[in-house]
């Protein structure tokens, strides 16, 4: 009887694939061209398997979704989020909350990020391994959330943006996560050790922070010399590189070193703009922290220190993208978020508009197909087409028309699987 069972186990044919059918009233196949009409999208596995007009029979046994009376668009990519933090909490818990905690928070972040239309999100910054957990508990289907790619702690220079700064020298010590360097040799295997523990990306921060505690300029800190090690090392592991940047002169290095983007950007002037399009670098110009930290201005959130740089940053908001479209460089979707409430992710859009002189559809293209670009990702995400991931959205106007809809996203699917 059991050799008899075994056996009647092995013949058994495999569960049957899921097979869904979303019916769409408009599909946005690519930000960049027409919409297509009345359409159901047929996803199986997670995957995307046709796009057949509304008209065409549906397989027996499909499960249905109907949307037919919205707009369904790619899934929408925030290059740079900080899931594993929360804004407004003040800055000595870090010496207080655990690692441990930080990943809670992740997955707490991370769910709400996807719920608000973000179905990959590209993680610049988390304590020690926290931002990996999340990645790899989301990535194996233990949680909802989106796609993540991590960075891990960002590089930085001793006693600059990213350093542990505000503390007694011996609670700095304790909190210190390995990740500064001086000279191009010690930058070089900092990048290695960031490869070594399974980072997706680079981030260093080529210039002075405006919410860390330390007041030295928000100007350049790494040396050329040492951006060149940084970038160099970490593409000829095959790792992309992001460069937190907002003085003028630490945006041109950076560019000039060859970063993959360029983040904040916040006092591009025409030589960085210029140096960033040169080498074909993308601006992610993160604006709604320009929003949300002149809304806690006077408030005591921040510390003198932080107050002082938040004031001498604010008129920027906006001109980066002006400055950066000027000379050609390409632009990318991403928040900050972390720095603000996650799930309000979708708000940088209409900043974009209103402030970057962008158009809908760009700010769409910049979300979609310009942020896959960035990220490697552009065979998996970014278009709605058979045999990418089913990572789509849901909105009841057209998104390449109102950047507004951004805000609005009404259903959610991530890699096949609706999120509630």
């Amino acid at each position: 009887m059991r050799i008899t069972l075994i056996a009647a186990l092995l013949l058994a044919s495999p569960a049957a694939a899921e097979t869904i059918a979303i019916k769409a009233g408009r599909v946005i196949t690519d930000a960049a061209k027409p919409a297509l009409g009345p359409s159901t999208i047929i996803v199986t596995d997670g995957r995307i398997t046709a796009i057949n007009p509304a008209s065409a029979p549906i397989t027996s046994g499909a499960r249905v979704i109907d949307q037919s009376t919205r707009t369904l668009s790619p899934g929408l990519i925030d290059s740079h989020v900080h899931l594993t933090g929360d804004p407004g909490l003040p800055f000595w818990r870090e010496a207080v909350d655990s690692a441990e905690l930080s990943v809670a928070y992740g997955l707490k972040n991370a769910r709400i990020t996807a719920k608000a239309g973000f179905t990959t999100v590209r993680d610049l910054g988390s304590a020690r391994l926290a931002g990996f957990a999340v990645r790899d508990a989301i990535n194996s289907g233990m949680f909802p959330g989106p796609r993540v790619l991590a960075a891990g702690a960002a590089l930085s220079i001793v006693g600059g943006h990213g350093d542990v700064s505000g503390f007694a020298p011996v609670v700095n010590d304790a909190l210190d996560q390995g990740n500064t360097c001086t000279g191009a040799v010690e930058c070089a295997a900092r990048v290695r050790e960031a490869s070594q523990r399974g980072a997706d990306v680079i981030k260093f921060t080529a210039t002075g922070g405006v919410l860390s505690q330390q007041g030295r300029g928000l100007d350049q800190h790494f040396t050329d010399d040492e951006m060149r090690a940084i970038v160099s090392t970490a593409h000829s592991l095959g790792l992309k590189v992001a460069a937190h940047a907002h003085g003028p002169r630490g945006i041109e290095a950076a560019a000039r070193a060859g970063v993959d983007s360029v983040e904040h950007g916040s006092f591009t002037d025409e030589a960085g703009a210029k140096a960033l399009a040169a080498n074909k670098g993308w601006l992610v110009p993160t604006l709604l922290p320009f929003r949300a930290t002149a809304e806690r201005l006077g408030s005591g959130a921040y510390t003198p220190v932080v107050e002082a740089k938040v004031r001498a940053i604010l008129e920027r908001r906006g001109k980066q993208i002006i400055a950066a479209r000027a000379a050609g460089a390409r632009i990318a979707f991403g928040t900050d978020a972390g720095v603000f409430e996650h799930g309000r992710n979708g708000q940088e859009a209409s900043d974009m508009v209103e402030f970057g002189g962008m158009t809908a559809r760009d700010v769409l293209i910049s979300a979609t197909t310009g942020a896959a670009e960035l990220l490697g990702l552009s065979s998996e995400i970014g278009t709605l087409e058979p045999g990418k991931a089913a990572d789509i959205i849901a909105t009841d106007g057209d998104p390449t028309a109102d950047a507004k809809q951004l805000a609005q996203v009404k259903w959610v699917m991530a890699r096949g699987k609706v999120i509630d």
